[in-house]
């Protein structure tokens, strides 16, 4: 579920993004350009972490 959550209101924030910068260039607003968006961002926010060391930099837990 968390996953679902996490694609729902990414994807969502990405729409109004895109809404928002494509009314000031005064371009067209394309659903499937935020909704890629959404997708890419989550995938990167589920993966980015796990990517990430656990222990915060300069500690490597041997003290």
């Amino acid at each position: 579920m968390r996953y679902f959550w996490t694609l729902f209101w990414t994807v969502l924030l990405m729409e109004m993004i895109t809404y928002v910068v494509s009314s000031m260039l005064g371009s067209e607003f394309k659903v499937e350009t935020g909704a890629i968006l959404g997708v890419v961002a989550t995938i990167l926010l589920f993966i980015i972490p796990a990517i990430l060391p656990d222990t915060p930099s300069g500690h490597d837990g041997a003290h």
